[in-house]
């Protein structure tokens, strides 16, 4: 596929996908007779991938790492794994930290409605 249904398939721009080729994330895509990019629709599935880890607030330093471990092949998969599970273990705690904020924003929420609904004749 062009460059362009890549683009729109997987919501990032060209420029976003150009990028990621060039730094690696990407694996250099076939050329067709043109010498236009002519991407195998497997990468709409390391794309999706790479969201997740974004999403996740992974460096990119590290999903360049990742990216670098498979590319060389199944021999890294341990490596792989490893990377993924130091990086699951901050996400984890990260959860736990939004988890603890929300609660105090909660209770915070809570005081004021009850504040109000004291101020408030006939409720």
């Amino acid at each position: 596929m062009k460059i362009g249904e890549l683009a729109r398939r997987s919501g990032r721009s060209a420029h976003t996908l150009r990028y990621y080729e060039r730094i690696g994330l990407l694996p250099p895509p076939r050329r067709d007779g043109s010498g236009q990019r002519d991407y195998d629709a497997s990468v709409l599935v390391w794309l999706a991938f790479l969201e997740r880890l974004r999403a996740t607030g992974m460096p990119i330093r590290e999903m360049l790492d990742y990216a670098a471990l498979r590319a060389r092949g199944e021999d890294t998969a341990l490596e792989r794994c490893a990377l993924l599970e130091a990086h699951r273990d901050r996400v984890r705690a990260h959860v736990r930290l939004l988890q603890a904020s929300l609660e105090v924003l909660d209770t915070k929420i809570e005081g004021y409605h009850a504040a109000h609904h004291e101020r408030t004749p006939g409720t």
